[in-house]
């Protein structure tokens, strides 16, 4: 493996004190805005609101639609991006509004308050006509049994209803919910040249359609935290149980905080400069938590290696030989991984902003966690207990705790007998 550094001696363990210091103002600084000054901000996903899904004709220009949405007061929705693989063509974005009431008269209201945002500005409110896009089968059906374009006498009603059916059917289907010509429905079975006149000179053509609305109650924002926090938990506890039966309980403990401390900095960060944490954060928290542990198991299995092989020094030293000796290892991944999210945060756009940032500062917490608090931890535990410990005493380590070794007082050399 590439080298960054040639045989670093840096003496870890004797920084522990530092680390600390710098973890406890990141902690304190950051659950100081939870508790006393922002808190935390959460998405529409966590506090309720209105969700409007919206299919445009063109691939829509989310500057464009967030500039609208704000002119109207509504600057503070959510605006995602629908990618469906099955149709790379469908042009669809899901508008976030805030919690502003419940049932009906929230979609309502929600509903109304897009449309006008979007009316304004893509410029399909100047025509003074209806959209056919917005038409509903008992609109259309309504308006063609009024004008009768097909010279029905008798079961119009019946008749109009059903090609009203027809004609929507392939604006929804065919045309992708947004139909950009009215010749385009020429192809629909009983649309003749008298309906298709007809519906021209009284319809507009808009450049969006409303394809759905579905509001989030505040109880369901209220489990959708729950569930959140639970997954977290269940994670940590997972990789607890793996690392104590791999290693030893200690060492589980230890990794398990110093991710914990990972999660909480980052939390912090999302409060004092007010990026709002969505379902898309959660899964960016449980990256970093992955992560972040990954890196630590890395130093902790050098660890057990080196403890086997450097029987007459002590576990400091042991734990700063492993940092140092992983510490190139830990630079190249870490360093690559930074990068890349860096640039997804700076360039991919305000959907993933958030989503970005979590992992770009949980990538160099999570990092700096690994020999800044885990392995601190590790050795601060086996100073308390007065006695050299062992990596691998677990189950799955092959090696048996040897007694002997234990003194009362310092770490004692383990070569010792």
């Amino acid at each position: 493996m590439i080298e960054l550094f040639k045989q670093p001696n840096i003496d870890w363990m004797g920084k522990a004190k530092y680390f600390f210091g710098l973890s406890g103002i990141l902690l304190l600084a950051g659950w100081t805005s939870i508790f006393l000054h922002h808190g935390l901000r959460y998405g529409i996903d966590f506090k309720g609101g209105t969700n409007v899904r919206v299919r445009f004709a063109k691939p829509p220009n989310v500057d464009e639609i967030r500039k609208g949405l704000s002119a109207q007061g509504l600057g503070t929705s959510e605006i995602q991006l629908i990618s469906d693989p099955a149709n790379p063509n469908a042009n669809e974005v899901v508008i976030g509004l805030e919690q502003s009431g419940e049932g009906d008269q929230a979609l309502d209201t929600g509903k109304t308050q897009v449309v006008n945002a979007l009316n304004a500005t893509f410029g399909v409110a100047s025509s003074g006509k209806p959209d056919f896009n917005a038409a509903t089968p008992s609109s259309l059906a309504a308006f063609l049994t009024q004008r009768d374009p097909l010279g029905l006498s008798t079961n119009a009603a019946d008749r109009y209803q059903q090609l009203a059916a027809k004609i929507l059917a392939y604006r929804d289907n065919e045309a992708n919910g947004v139909v950009t010509n009215f010749d385009a429905l020429a192809k629909v079975e009983g649309v003749t040249p008298g309906a298709l006149a007809a519906i021209k000179d009284n319809y507009a053509l808009g450049a969006f359609a409303i394809r759905n609305v579905e509001i989030v109650g505040p109880k369901v924002g209220a489990e959708l935290r729950r569930q959140a926090i639970l997954v977290t938990l269940y994670a940590l506890g997972g990789m607890l149980v793996y690392i104590a039966f791999r290693f030893e309980w200690v060492y589980g403990a230890a990794a398990v905080l110093a991710v914990f401390h990972d999660v909480l900095i980052t939390l912090g960060f999302f409060s004092l400069l007010r990026f709002e944490i969505s379902l898309t954060v959660i899964a960016a928290l449980l990256t970093l938590v992955g992560y972040s542990m990954n890196d630590t198991i890395v130093i902790f299995d050098r660890i057990r290696e080196n403890n086997r092989l450097l029987r007459r020094e002590s576990f400091a030293d042991v734990v700063n030989k492993s940092i140092n000796q992983t510490l190139s290892r830990t630079i190249l991944t870490s360093g690559l991984t930074f990068l890349t999210v860096l640039v997804l945060f700076l360039m991919g756009g305000q959907v993933l902003r958030a989503f970005s940032f979590a992992l770009v500062v949980g990538i160099v917490v999570g990092t700096y966690s690994s020999f800044g608090i885990a392995a601190p931890l590790v050795v601060a535990w086996n100073r308390w207990r007065g006695q050299r410990a062992f990596a691998g005493t677990g189950p799955a380590a092959g090696d048996k705790t040897r007694g002997s070794e234990r003194v009362s007082g310092r770490l004692a050399p383990a070569g010792r007998r």
